[in-house]
């Protein structure tokens, strides 16, 4: 078995606990979290350490906390010569202190504590500094998901970007929606099957071939009216830009 210690107790941290303690491969040594309860739902107490002076050495450590702590993490480990990876889409590998073997494992995915996922397609975006370790990524990788990529530190920050518009302000926009449905007392669930065909579709067709609406039509009588309608300057404003955007980069219909 391949022994695995994780480091950190947030969204990453809990989902790749959940994950490893399912695999058949690997083993969960420890749990590095300052807080013994944000973890001990999923892991024995006897797993989870509070201070790095208790980490042991494994076949790989997983630093899954937040950007700006990566490097003061690494920096505390109490070994050499270990293979040690963070899980962050944007953080360059040499975040992490040379005393130990480098690599990341990111998974491409946006995480909630308390929303189940579906491990094994999942994408894993991987880099290590020799081919031994990024094998060794590799193994532990496919021992959870089907989807597992050998990824650079530039491409990663580039895939991390087209994940903010693809995902998280596709979101907002979901948000803004719903806002825009309760002021005028419809219910949000009206735009469901709108949302879920527009995802859908994105599995038989290119974005810009999937694009509809007013916008990619220059229906400017709607587009105008849509603008007059909205009280709201920020949604205002978004409302313009995305619709500059889509004339400028879509085919039209």
């Amino acid at each position: 078995m391949i022994q695995i210690n994780i480091i950190g107790s947030g969204n990453v941290a809990q989902h790749l606990i959940k994950a490893f303690s399912a695999s058949k491969t690997v083993e969960l040594k420890q749990v590095f979290s300052r807080k013994t309860e944000a973890v001990h739902h999923l892991v024995d107490f006897d797993k989870i350490v509070t201070n790095y002076s208790e980490l042991q050495t494994a076949d790989l450590h997983i630093i899954a906390v937040s950007d700006n702590a990566i490097t003061e993490v690494s920096d505390q480990l109490p070994f050499n010569n270990q293979l040690v990876v963070h899980t962050s889409g944007t953080s360059p590998i040499y975040l992490l202190n040379e005393k130990n073997r480098r690599g990341v494992f990111y998974p491409l995915q946006t995480f909630s504590k308390n929303k189940e996922i579906d491990y094994s397609i999942i994408p894993f975006c991987l880099e290590a500094e020799n081919t031994a370790d990024f094998k060794l990524l590799e193994t532990i990788a496919k021992s959870i998901s089907t989807a597992v990529y050998s990824i650079s530190s530039e491409q990663r920050k580039a895939l991390h970007v087209a994940a903010v518009f693809a995902s998280n302000f596709t979101n907002h926009l979901y948000h803004l929606g719903q806002e825009i449905c309760e002021e005028n007392q419809l219910p949000f669930e009206i735009l469901k099957p709108l949302i879920q065909e527009t995802a859908d579709k994105i599995n038989t067709l290119d974005p810009v071939d999937a694009q509809t609406g007013p916008a990619v039509r220059n229906d400017s009588n709607t587009t105008e009216a849509h603008v007059a309608f909205l009280q709201d300057e920020n949604k205002k404003n978004i409302y313009k830009i995305l619709t500059q955007s889509i004339q400028r980069n879509g085919k039209k219909l």
